[in-house]
């Protein structure tokens, strides 16, 4: 594309389970090899879900490496790509810090998340020829701030995308604030461009043009989350089905907002919270755009044991 940086990486073979790192249209990313050896994308080439990308919040997970270790989805057939949100627009200190009832604070979400969201058509673009993948419908992930940018890709409607599933999405940022005010006894300074910039990105909004795709979704929330509340996602789920969204589910786990310890910004061990999400995204992709039933190479049916996704025996054990 004319005016971007050159697309990078540092390829090494799928079978290798090495990641690799590059940077697709101007977003640095981490991408993990498909490994699943009992499953394979269903459908056929070009009609697969052969990709799922997931963003990173401002809170911890803050970055791509850090958002793989604690979500790796190790046993999804397809590549797992982890895109940083913008560098220039985020912030210094996370969404419960007193700095996002400045002014700049709101700015440098808004930033990043409309960004991400606009931009992931060209990203897409640069990584299937990174990747050698074809056109065809993804997945999307994400955590707080990415998950709102993951549902602005939903409400645009400018990318296929057959599932998603999300961690804590910000669904809105008047709210959020609201919330902090509360904590921090006093009130923000949102400038009245800034409010307006809240404002277009209440997901709640949106929930009409959202409800219109043809996707099966998945948001999960925190029981002790002070940021965005587990009401916030269930309240979201209901806007969603009555707007004729049938494939859409929450579940909240005793959690709180954060996926990985402080500062989030490096890959590390994933904490006991990042772990049990891990596991219900990855029963939640395999079980919607993997084929269980063709055995790899070599094994048989009676090998395989596939997934099936009980949400609420998963909310009522975590």
């Amino acid at each position: 594309m004319t005016g971007e940086p050159a697309n990078t990486t540092e390829t090494a073979p799928p079978e290798a389970a090495v990641a690799v790192r590059g940077a697709a249209a101007g977003a640095a990313y981490v991408a993990l090899p498909p490994t699943a050896v009992d499953a394979r994308p269903a459908g056929r080439p070009g009609e697969a879900t052969e990709l799922i990308a997931a963003w990173p919040g401002f809170d911890p997970p803050r970055t791509a490496a850090a958002l793989a270790a604690a979500m790796p989805m190790t046993g999804v057939p397809a590549w797992r790509v982890y895109l940083d949100l913008p560098a220039a627009a985020r912030p210094p200190a996370g969404l419960g810090s007193a700095a996002f009832l400045e002014t700049e604070g709101v700015h440098a979400y808004a930033t990043a998340v409309r960004r991400a969201a606009e931009s992931l058509p060209d990203v897409l673009a640069a990584l299937r020829r990174d990747l050698g993948l074809p056109d065809g419908p993804i997945g999307l992930a994400g955590f707080s701030a990415g998950a709102a940018a993951a549902l602005l890709v939903l409400a645009a409607g400018d990318v296929p995308v057959s599932t998603a599933a999300l961690v804590a999405p910000v669904v809105s940022p008047g709210r959020t604030a609201r919330l902090l005010e509360q904590r921090a006894g006093r009130e923000r300074a949102w400038t009245a461009e800034a409010a307006e910039l809240a404002e277009r990105l209440d997901l709640g909004t949106l929930a009409p043009r959202i409800a219109e795709r043809d996707t099966a979704l998945l948001l999960i929330g925190g029981a002790k989350d002070r940021i965005v509340p587990p009401a916030e996602t269930t309240a979201l789920r209901d806007t969603l089905r009555r707007g004729g969204m049938g494939a859409v589910e929450a579940a909240t786990f005793r959690m709180g907002h954060a996926l990985a310890a402080e500062p989030g910004t490096e890959a590390r061990p994933p904490i006991t919270e990042a772990v049990r999400v891990d596991g219900v995204l990855s029963d939640w992709f395999r079980e919607r755009i993997a084929d269980l039933d063709a055995p790899p190479a070599g094994e048989t049916r009676a090998d395989l044991r596939p997934v099936r996704l009980d949400l609420e025996h998963a909310a009522r054990h975590n």
